[in-house]
């Protein structure tokens, strides 16, 4: 299964322009039976390189997921995650800012969520929503974050600062040992309409369907706006962004799960080596337990 990658990696060398990136390409699968089988492999292939990133204790990896509504983070989440040893995958879900969050500033929760060493973390939403829904509701820093009123005088400044913040810290996460990947889940408006109506006409999708959802709708042309500023400013080589079309979930999912493992098999790890003495122990509990 090969990806053509220079249309969806997005690493600072080009520049992203909403539109410009298609929200459903060619499957990568021939149907159904096709699908499962690829993404077990990759799920399987997965698992194996993060036990021997937890053996080597070197490295972590951080994934980052960013949509609009009903693009599928939860479900790819769960198709690209599910087979690897859930003590080596921290899930992290961020949603509206709690009042002991408010109380720091705005790197402050993703910070302590970080993932270990030898760990996969899984970021659902992070803290891009600074630079997205703050900048389409501007009221929620305004209003509800308790920063100066000095700061919040001058928006463009505060959110230039912002960008600035995330870039030093993506380099600085990536200097100390993790690796970022991370997949801006790119749906039409149209997809997500329908995707919208199916929570309402299914009734085991009831529970899903949110009357805020529709009504972000009405700004899906500033969000979009929000999401090319958001790549265009922090795509790098050390942090690239991918744009992943998400108008057919399978292939989505695919390409995510291609991508976490390109990422894991590009780093230089290996199981410790066990010294000759550690070797001659082993040997000798192993004739212990053998005599028990």
């Amino acid at each position: 299964m090969k990806i053509d990658w220079s249309g969806i990696r997005f690493d600072g060398e080009k520049k992203y322009r909403q539109g410009q990136c298609p929200t459903r390409i060619e499957p990568l699968y021939s149907d159904k039976k096709d699908y499962q089988k690829k993404i077990r492999k990759l799920r399987h292939a997965i698992d194996e390189r993060q036990q021997v990133m937890y053996a080597h204790d070197r490295y972590s990896l951080l994934t980052i997921f960013q949509a609009l509504d009903a693009a599928g983070k939860d479900g790819t989440i769960r198709a690209v995650f599910n087979g690897v040893n859930p003590h080596g995958v921290e899930i992290t879900s961020f949603k509206r800012p709690s009042e002991t969050e408010l109380e720091h500033n705005f790197l402050w929760r993703t910070a302590i969520a970080m993932p270990r060493r030898g760990n996969i973390g899984v970021f659902n939403r992070s803290y891009y929503e600074e630079v997205l829904v703050c900048r389409v509701h501007p009221s929620l820093v305004t209003e509800y974050q308790k920063i100066p009123g000095e700061r919040t005088r001058n928006l463009d400044t505060l959110f230039a600062d912002r960008f600035e913040a995330l870039r030093a810290t993506e380099r600085y996460t990536v200097d100390n040992g993790t690796l970022m990947l991370k997949f801006f889940l790119n749906l039409s408006r149209d997809e997500q309409r329908k995707r919208f109506l199916a929570r309402i006409d299914e009734a085991d999708k009831n529970w899903k369907f949110s009357e805020a959802d529709v009504k972000e709708r009405a700004f899906w042309d500033d969000y979009q706006r929000a999401f090319e500023d958001m790549i265009n400013e922090t795509s790098a080589p050390h942090a690239p962004w991918f744009v992943v079309p998400a108008d057919d979930k399978k292939t989505m999912r695919l390409i995510v799960a291609s991508a976490v493992l390109e990422a894991l098999n590009s780093m230089d790890m290996c199981y410790p080596e066990v010294s000759k003495a550690r070797r001659r122990q082993l040997t000798k509990y192993r004739q212990q337990l053998l005599k028990d």
